[in-house]
């Protein structure tokens, strides 16, 4: 089964709480992570920022929302107990919505304070929290401008895309200066980069770099010839960069030489130009707070 929406965590959340025993919030994530059988991936799926687990949040979040309609009490950090007008909410049957803690006034007050800021994207069980929300919002503008950046690269002129991978490697810490990776990772005659770039700032160790705008999928013959040309140059260590995709067989070829070999298809290398804030600007930036808890207790 797939992750529960937080709405439909919150009869689970206070019929656990209903023994009257305070409950820390880990004990509960785990407890309730057992009783809709989440699988080890789903228990360790993340929230695409990679800051908080996604079931984690989303019992957390219905924690709130309990509390909030006075159905859970906050007890201490991290711990809750569960109130009489838990009781009677789970004392009948069906799900435990927001629009049924919508009865109760304290709710109430708090759904009209934060203005509809916190009201789930859809109607059903499997809403989304505020944080999924940002994030996917998030992930959503990011996708769009790595699509735009791949299309422009593919349309730019070939020696624009040998500039923009000189400057991607030094905006990753590759090469020195732009001057000196430019000269080590040159024109290589054919629309893309090749040669060796230092590693580190005292260049002891290099990277066998080469980059090639293919139209197609890149086969394992590409990657094969990639490593023979390391030992030639006489690195360990090579970066293969395409703007399209590598074959299945191509990325087998890769593990499987012996030789430290990293593969960059279209989609890395837009989500490194975003990273490194290479051919992108900064429109906005937004602060994402939260209150912290371990500031009000008391010691």
């Amino acid at each position: 089964m797939s992750i529960p929406g937080f709405q439909a965590i919150m009869r689970p959340w206070l019929e656990l709480a209903s023994d009257g025993q305070e409950h820390a919030l880990q004990d509960v994530i785990s407890l309730l992570a057992d009783r809709f059988e989440l699988t080890a991936e789903e228990r360790s799926e993340m929230l695409p920022s990679g800051f908080q687990g996604t079931f984690t949040n989303r019992v957390a979040w219905a924690a709130t929302h309990l509390n909030k309609a006075v159905a859970l009490v906050r007890v201490g950090r991290g711990r809750y107990r569960i109130t009489d007008r838990g009781r009677s909410v789970i004392a009948v049957d069906g799900p435990v919505t927001t629009a049924r803690l919508m009865t109760f006034p304290e709710y109430q007050e708090f759904k009209s304070r934060g203005k509809g800021a916190d009201t789930p994207a859809s109607g059903g069980l499997d809403d989304i929290t505020p944080a999924e929300a940002i994030d996917t919002a998030i992930q959503s503008v990011r996708s769009a401008v790595a699509i735009e950046l791949l299309e422009r690269i593919k349309a730019s002129p070939p020696d624009f895309f040998e500039r923009l991978v000189v400057d991607l490697l030094v905006a990753m810490g590759y090469g020195g200066s732009r001057i000196d990776a430019g000269r080590a990772v040159g024109k290589s005659g054919d629309g893309g980069v090749d040669g060796v770039i230092n590693e580190d700032p005292l260049g002891l160790d290099v990277v066998y770099v080469q980059a090639k705008r293919w139209s197609g999928s890149v086969g394992p013959s590409v990657v094969r010839e990639f490593a023979g040309t390391l030992d030639t140059r006489k690195a360990s260590k090579g970066v293969l960069i395409t703007t399209s995709t590598f074959t299945a067989d191509a990325k087998e070829v890769a593990r499987s030489v012996g030789k430290r070999i990293v593969l960059v298809d279209g989609s890395m290398l837009a989500g490194l130009l975003i990273d490194n804030e290479v051919g992108v600007v900064t429109e906005a930036t937004y602060r994402l707070v939260r209150v912290d808890l371990g500031f009000f207790e008391l010691e």
